[in-house]
């Protein structure tokens, strides 16, 4: 059998995007993101981000084929991100793949889009060892998971007790007067910033909810922590050493996810870390996994930036897994699924 052609379609939250993936190869990927849209509001307004995915679809995927050099009736497959993410959205974009799925008379998977970032990074770094683990680290996740089969058997070891660690850095840079999103511009002063400036600290690492989360993330106690100190810092007319706050948040947040990562892959005889979500791209995290994993002698795999955020490249590289395993398409009635778990790769 030839390699599988895929276009995989995302509209989870504020991204539209398309992309066809043949085997290992990206031809075609194409993003539209109605970010813009809801910066003024200090967050993503789903009404809006919804009505957005449904002009920015047509377009996206025509795009994406032609950059492929394919029409619709040349993939073997369609799948689309069907969970989790916001209801509204998810809809936009499942509906449309149904209709197109219809319409070629095309095999359609509805994928878990948490885990195709988990799928994505064999276009870079080809196939998982076996015993791999994935750290996934969005604005809404941030999960530890074993994967012994990315197209068939992901198993959570650890996930998100409260805040993710994405959702720590936007309530922090909100407090700061960083516009939406806030990730980049805490990235972005904690490179000026010295790490130790200020004592913020490690979420869910020590003593008893330590020992009985070894794997499992807390971030609100640490965004709580650097609000108190801010607020104190300005009721006693003090400037706010803001590139030390950043860069002593990010150190915080990058040693805890290195630290549990670190310890998951030893429980589980990891020798490979497989890293994804829109926080991946935080350079201070980036820098502390790699240093960490040379460290303990485990290879891990961060992919480029750009495949670091939603995308409809990892959606179409889940489908080529579901493809090539033999794993039935998802029946033409499937739901979406919000709040989809972990451990779920594809709608049946």
């Amino acid at each position: 059998m030839s390699e599988p052609i895929v276009l995989g379609i995302e509209s989870t939250c504020d991204e539209t995007a398309a992309a066809v993936v043949q085997g290992r190869n990206l031809l075609g990927n194409v993003v539209a993101s109605s970010m813009d849209e809801h910066a003024r509001y200090g967050g993503v307004i789903p009404e809006i981000a919804s009505r957005a995915h449904a002009e920015a679809f047509m377009p996206v995927v025509n795009q994406a084929l032609a950059d492929a050099g394919l029409e619709l009736g040349d993939v073997d497959a369609i799948a689309v991100s069907a969970g989790p993410g916001l209801a509204g959205c998810l809809a936009v974009g499942v509906s449309g793949a149904k209709a197109l799925a219809w319409a070629a008379n095309k095999p359609l998977y509805g994928i878990n889009h948490v885990i195709g970032h988990i799928a994505v990074t064999q276009l870079q770094f080809g196939p998982f060892p076996e015993d791999t683990l994935a750290l996934i680290v969005s604005g809404g996740h941030t999960s530890l998971l074993h994967v012994q089969d990315v197209a068939r058997h992901v198993d959570v070891v650890g996930t998100t007790l409260d805040d993710a660690a994405g959702e720590c850095f936007d309530k922090v840079a909100r407090l700061l007067g960083f516009p939406y999103p806030g990730g980049p511009h805490i990235d972005r002063h904690a490179q000026l910033g010295d790490p130790h400036a200020i004592r913020v600290p490690q979420g869910l690492t020590q003593g008893n909810a330590g020992r009985q989360h070894p794997y499992d993330f807390s971030f609100s106690g640490v965004k709580t922590a650097v609000a108190r100190w801010v607020e104190q810092q300005q009721a006693q007319g003090r400037p706010v050493p803001v590139d030390d706050v950043c860069a002593s948040l990010a150190d915080s947040v990058a040693s805890v996810l290195a630290r549990k990562a670190m310890a998951g892959c030893e429980q589980f005889g990891s020798k490979t870390l497989i890293v994804g979500g829109g926080f991946s791209a935080n350079s201070q995290l980036r820098a502390k996994l790699l240093e960490a994993g040379a460290e303990h002698g485990v290879d891990v795999r961060i992919p480029q930036l750009k495949l670091c955020t939603d995308n409809g490249a990892m959606v179409a590289m889940l489908g080529v897994n579901l493809v090539e395993a033999g794993v039935a398409p998802s029946s033409p009635n499937f739901p979406i699924d919000s709040a989809m778990p972990m451990d779920r790769i594809v709608m049946d």
